[in-house]
């Protein structure tokens, strides 16, 4: 099964993290398919970046999101309230 989940960077103390489309059966912080975005919640506003396109086309063939995830992609309006994939808007959105 393919899940989106965080990838852990950064220093100690100091996580980063790369949302990423990965096998389930693969590490934490191992092998990757697909590098979708950036979170980053220790700076100040906290930062958030996802290529809204290649996670909606990720979801529509199947893919997993995990937990957390799921809380980020609702965030950037990918997911719905109910945690349903939103139709494309043609206008960006600012996380």
């Amino acid at each position: 099964m393919v899940r989106i989940r965080l990838r852990r960077t950064g220093k100690t103390k100091q996580p980063s993290y790369r949302v990423v489309v990965a096998d389930a059966r693969s590490p934490r912080d191992g092998r990757f398919i697909e590098i979708i975005g950036h979170y980053n919640p220790v700076r100040q506003p906290k930062v958030l970046e996802i290529k809204a396109e290649r996670a909606r086309y990720w979801l529509g063939v199947g893919a997993q999101p995990s937990d957390t995830v799921v809380r980020l992609l609702k965030q950037v309006h990918v997911l719905d309230s109910e945690g349903k994939l939103m139709p494309a808007s043609t206008e960006p959105v600012e996380a």
